[in-house]
């Protein structure tokens, strides 16, 4: 018999059906043995009866978590004891046989609570178990369901997809990079991506025009609130476009994902407010402001776009230049001595996308002139003869033609925190990392054998 899940029971009243899953409560009410069965769909409750003594005495042998096969008949409930808080609540299962796959020791914490008052480390120590409550396996439906509109309404605007390489080149783009040793080229190391932005912008320079990803990004970062190790960010890249073009695409994403997937969710204000980067400081003194009228409403959304962000910004403990979002970003002009001798007053084509106070999308107009990005470049404390170096790539693709490009990056990760009223990235991800980049369930970063760094070519050296 093929298996049905507990979601599907209500379409099957008077047939033998098959189920499988957790046994997520038992109740013994006098001679009646109730259990509710959880699966993937839901729960749906089952019911066992002392005229089957074997099937009976096995039943009161079931503990939570228990993993068990059944056949039976799907009923009506009797009057009165309905339940509208179920999906399944007009029926329940008599059972006519069990098969008990597999047994579990008593759970470290409940799974049948939201989770919040379980210490977050301990969670994701047994993600495995944590994963099993409702509100988790929600919100990982939920992204799936995001994910899969993203794709298709790009594809439908002409986008194509295109996967870049996880093994690439470490370059200075801002934030640390995870280094990877080479077995094959000793003293050699690649390095995991902070983001695609040099595939993405070299895959327009080869003539894919409307280019999108669902990229991992990978960031040898400090501890920092609502950050971890690695997070997944929608790619967007596009030729022959103005800042407004990648807006305005935007814009239409999220207005129409919103739509679609959030029907109950109200957006505070369309078309999306664009706000310059000084109005904000000066009026909200942060650069991803909270523009709800009522700052408890979780179904309101405020979406904006914050413009016009400095080039540049001044690093005090390191004294030195910093850019803004990222080097490739196309100043606001193209007079090099300018951007040299005043690097303060140099705006930028680069744009941030918010949603209630959170950052969850950061872009730019990218820059296509070689010594107007050799000039930030040296702004930000790097030597000509180190550019060519570390961006070979740049400097030989940009000199067979390169359309103007630009593009914008929205996380996934943050964009579901926020719109499913969590407190953390981690509540939406399948497995995080903690925020000094440990994985508890997996036990990692863990030391590797001997024989492993010898073949890599390295020695560990301990601090005394």
């Amino acid at each position: 018999m093929k298996r049905t899940l507990s979601a599907d029971t209500i379409k099957y009243s008077g047939k033998q059906i098959k189920l499988c899953g957790w046994v997520n409560s038992r109740r013994d009410h006098g001679k009646i043995v109730f259990v509710d069965l959880r699966d993937i769909s839901g729960l749906v409750q089952v019911v066992f009866t002392p005229q089957n003594k074997v099937l009976y005495k096995l039943a009161q042998e079931l503990k939570p978590e228990w993993v068990i096969c059944l056949e039976g008949k799907v009923k009506q409930r009797p009057k009165g004891m309905v339940n509208p808080k179920m999906g399944t609540g007009k029926i329940e299962i008599e059972v006519q046989r069990l098969e008990i796959l597999s047994k579990a020791k008593t759970l470290p914490f409940s799974v049948d609570t939201p989770g919040y008052e379980i210490s977050e480390e301990k969670r994701m120590q047994y993600r495995y178990l944590d994963l099993r409550r409702s509100r988790m396996r929600r919100n990982l439906i939920v992204r799936q369901k995001v994910i899969r509109f993203i794709r298709d309404f790009l594809q439908n605007q002409g986008f194509i997809e295109v996967e870049t390489p996880m093994l690439t080149k470490s370059t200075p783009e801002g934030a640390r990079d995870f280094l990877v040793p080479s077995r094959l080229q000793p003293g050699k190391f690649y390095a995991l991506p902070q983001s695609p932005q040099q595939y993405k912008q070299i895959l327009q320079v080869a003539g894919i025009e409307k280019y999108f990803q669902i990229a991992k990004c990978l960031r040898d970062e400090d501890p920092r609130a609502d950050r971890q190790a690695e997070h997944t960010q929608l790619d967007i890249e596009m030729s022959f476009v103005s800042q407004e073009d990648i807006l305005d695409l935007t814009e239409r994403l999220y207005t129409s994902l919103v739509k679609k997937l959030f029907p109950k969710k109200r957006m505070a204000k369309t078309p999306f407010p664009r706000i310059s980067y000084k109005e904000a400081m000066k009026k909200y003194k942060t650069d991803k402001p909270d523009l709800r009228k009522n700052k408890k409403d979780v179904d309101e959304l405020a979406f904006a776009f914050i413009v016009d962000f400095p080039m540049f910004e001044w690093h005090k403990q390191e004294k030195k230049w910093g850019a803004v979002h990222h080097p490739f970003t196309r100043p606001r002009t193209n007079d090099i001595s300018e951007i040299k001798k005043n690097p303060e007053k140099i705006l930028a084509f680069q744009y941030d996308f918010v949603l209630n106070g959170s950052e969850i999308a950061g872009g730019s107009i990218r820059t296509i002139d070689l010594a107007v990005l050799t000039a930030v470049f040296e702004v930000l404390g790097h030597k000509k003869e180190d550019l060519k170096k570390n961006f070979k790539n740049y400097f030989e693709a940009f000199n067979y033609g390169v359309p103007p490009h630009g593009g914008i990056a929205p996380g996934i990760d943050r964009f579901l925190a926020v719109i499913l009223g969590e407190p953390s990235i981690r509540e939406v991800i399948a497995f995080p990392k903690t925020g000094d980049n440990r994985d508890l369930m997996m036990d990692v970063p863990s030391e590797v054998t001997n024989k492993q760094l010898k073949e890599l070519h390295l020695k560990i050296t301990k601090k005394k």
